[in-house]
């Protein structure tokens, strides 16, 4: 379990939490310094981490509108997991580069955006050298001695991958030859190998024949090779894998025969996490209201539709977090308002002058920017975050530390530019040119 005591925040959090806001980005650390509104979901989606930790194996669709917070969810769901020491990936889903239809770049894009506690993107060789070395010290504890040592490795292979073995032999074959370049001395083939082992095309030709493997992963081998995956992250020391599959919505601009193509893949993983077949997995997909309720996207497959079916006809504030799909309302004035301030009380934290931060940008200031930069995308504060935080952060707070004379009251006047602005963002504003927004104070 997670130690529930409060823990001093370092600056090094700190500033790479307010670096991403300055930038327009959410952070990829530090969310739970920024979290404001999700405690209602933190015990049951807890206990899913923990049951996942157990063996479990758990499906989520997060939906909500452009800036209601998907991607800030999905990854302070992420720094939940490993805190508990999941190793974690975050794949955006795109018609180019991830179609969803061909789950054998799904799981390329997975292994390369592989991280852990220990390690960033891609730790994929890191675990893989941890799972040898467990299986080392395990042969050893059994009575092993050096002489016999590859071979009980070998038979702790083989036993630890019966089941994986069944669906996809390739990726026990690959983990042999792995080991085999690394005992010789043979970096290259090693890497190589590794890579095909993460589904990358293209490797070469003599280190797969090296290995005894051929060919590329295709679409079916990549759910035997993440099976393969859990297994070896459990047995070195992970335990689980919290895998988002973000903007998922795009598949409703795509052809409609891969669209179906894509649809019926998502119904196929939903269906192989629910009968057990990855146990340690926390699959979490993002999408829009349109793409779970549209006839361009989750209706347009019933059977896929039938899985994800919740009842959202209540009042928000009854939604049900054990529930298959999860509701984000997106931001209202008062919340951004309160983001904000939990923002401003960050940066003061770290200041020279912290009460000056507070005095110059107290709560009313913060609540008339926010509503400001509302006003400057057509009224709709539900998509403000983004660039309220960049302003906030960039324009104000940072102006506030460095120059002893800045008062944004009568310093500042909130600007706006169309190059500034994300295409969702623009399309509010309704123009692509600088947009010049007084702030009534």
């Amino acid at each position: 379990m997670i130690d529930p005591r409060p823990t001093p925040v370092s600056a090094a959090r700190r500033r790479t939490a307010l670096d991403a806001l300055r930038r327009g980005a959410v952070p990829e650390s530090g969310l739970d310094l920024l979290a404001t509104g999700l405690d209602r979901f933190e015990s049951a989606l807890d206990a899913e981490l923990d049951a996942v930790a157990s063996g479990a194996s758990v499906f989520k669709a997060v939906r909500g509108e452009y800036g209601s917070g998907k991607t800030f969810f999905t990854r302070w769901l992420g720094e939940r997991a490993k805190q508990r020491n999941f190793a974690v990936s975050e794949i955006q889903i795109s018609e180019t580069e991830t179609p969803l239809h061909k789950l054998e770049t799904v799981y390329r894009r997975l292994t390369e955006r592989l991280s852990t506690p220990s390690f960033p993107p891609s730790a994929l060789r890191p675990v893989v050298d941890a799972w040898f070395y467990a299986l080392e010290e395990d042969a050893l504890a059994a009575g092993a001695d050096e002489d016999d040592l590859s071979r009980a490795v070998e038979e702790l292979l083989a036993a630890r991958l019966t089941e994986v073995s069944r669906q996809a032999p390739s990726f026990g074959v690959a983990l042999r030859g792995y080991r085999s370049a690394l005992v010789d001395g043979d970096e290259s083939t090693a890497t190589a190998v590794l890579s095909w082992l993460g589904g990358q095309p293209h490797v070469a030709a003599a280190a797969r024949r090296s290995a005894g493997v051929r060919g590329d992963l295709d679409h079916f081998g990549a759910l035997g090779f993440l099976q393969g995956l859990l297994t070896v992250l459990r047995d070195s020391g992970h335990r689980g894998l919290f895998v988002v599959l973000d903007e998922v919505e795009t598949l409703q601009r795509v052809r409609s025969d891969a669209r179906d193509k894509a649809l019926n893949a998502l119904r196929q993983l939903i269906d192989e996490v629910h009968s057990g077949r990855f146990p340690g997995l926390y699959l979490v997909i993002t999408g829009t209201p349109a793409f779970y309720d549209g006839q361009q996207g989750v209706q347009r497959l019933p059977p896929l539709a039938q899985r994800l079916a919740t009842d959202f006809t209540t009042d928000p504030r009854f939604d049900n977090p054990r529930a298959v799909q999860l509701r984000l309302s997106g931001f209202t004035l008062e919340s951004l308002t309160g983001l904000g301030v939990t923002i401003r009380d960050l940066y003061a934290s770290g200041a020279d002058s912290p009460d000056r931060i507070k005095a110059l940008a107290d709560d009313a200031y913060v609540a008339d920017l926010a509503r400001a930069v509302g006003g400057a995308l057509g009224g709709k504060v539900g998509v403000a975050p983004r660039l309220f935080l960049k302003k906030l952060v960039g324009d104000v707070l940072d102006r506030i530390d460095q120059f002893s004379d800045f008062d944004p009251r009568r310093h500042y006047r909130l600007t706006v530019s169309g190059s500034e602005l994300t295409d969702v963002e623009r399309n509010l504003a309704g123009s692509s040119s600088a947009d010049d927004v007084d702030l009534e104070l």
